[in-house]
């Protein structure tokens, strides 16, 4: 599977909080509060941005635990999330687990599943086994920041197009879960909850980046830069000549970003229905 380094975790984070449907995290906490004192179950975790946004905002959930491939991020997260947790009255645990082999992970009993930036990297198998998985929980699912392959940069650049699609295209080679959805992982969602019996709600959840996330937009036009070399490496020429001035507009603080993201909130259909 995909690991992610904890620089880059970090650096997104104020983007993936600010960027989030509160709309949508808080009609999962109004769910939950008809039926408090139930866990939560956190998938690919890393160290911990997710469960620290909604610590706060998801007064229903006594107990998390967090699931994620990577001891040294869980091992981040057990320490950032320790002192909130404490100090919310909330109990936690982090689990390091393989979310390929779905029938291991901990969701029975659980009232809510949530992951952030997850279900772009996932085949569409995955997620349909997922959605049955949860279904059989009876767990409400909140998945957040999925990639929707929108990218509207500011200046304009006449090879803005080209690079986007080429992004596009590496983001559904395999991830480690099979061809990646990439994409089409928040419409693919939505169908897959729908068909498993979920009244399926969904919201944008944009990424809008200026100059004061500046780093963030180089290292996010250096990731999109080497996507694009991988699969064209005959137009790397162009494709650095394309960065290079995208990065002096970034310096110049005059670079705008919007990278289109969807958030998902699943509800589970009542015993029996």
């Amino acid at each position: 599977m995909e690991s992610f380094s904890a620089d880059w975790l970090a650096l997104r984070e104020p983007a993936d909080h600010a960027a989030r449907a509160a709309a949508l995290t808080a009609h999962a906490a109004e769910r939950l509060r008809a039926r408090p004192g139930r866990r939560a179950v956190d998938l690919a975790a890393g160290s911990g941005s997710n469960v620290r946004y909604l610590l706060p905002r998801l007064p229903g959930v006594a107990h998390w635990t967090l699931v994620d491939h990577d001891a040294a991020l869980l091992a981040q997260a057990w320490r950032l999330v320790t002192p909130l947790a404490r100090e919310a009255g909330r109990a936690f645990d982090v689990r390091q687990g393989d979310l390929r082999a779905l029938d291991t992970l901990p969701l029975d009993g659980c009232g809510l599943v949530t992951a952030s930036a997850l279900l772009d990297l996932v085949s569409l198998d995955w997620l349909r086994a997922f959605a049955a998985r949860c279904a059989g929980a009876g767990a409400d699912v909140l998945c957040t920041l999925s990639y929707d392959g929108r990218i509207a940069c500011v200046p304009s650049d006449a090879d803005d197009e080209h690079v986007r699609a080429l992004v596009n295209r590496h983001q559904r080679t395999d991830k480690g879960f099979g061809p990646a959805l990439g994409p089409d992982a928040a419409g693919a969602a939505a169908d897959a909850f729908a068909a498993a019996g979920f009244a399926v709600h969904t919201a944008g959840s944009d990424w809008v980046l200026g100059s004061a996330d500046a780093e963030l937009q180089r290292q996010l036009l250096a990731g999109w830069a080497g996507a694009a070399r991988e699969l064209a490496p005959a137009d790397a020429a162009r494709v650095d000549a394309w960065l290079a001035r995208r990065l002096a507009q970034v310096d110049a603080g005059t670079s705008r970003i919007t990278v289109g993201h969807v958030d998902l909130l699943a509800l589970a259909p009542p015993p029996g229905a």
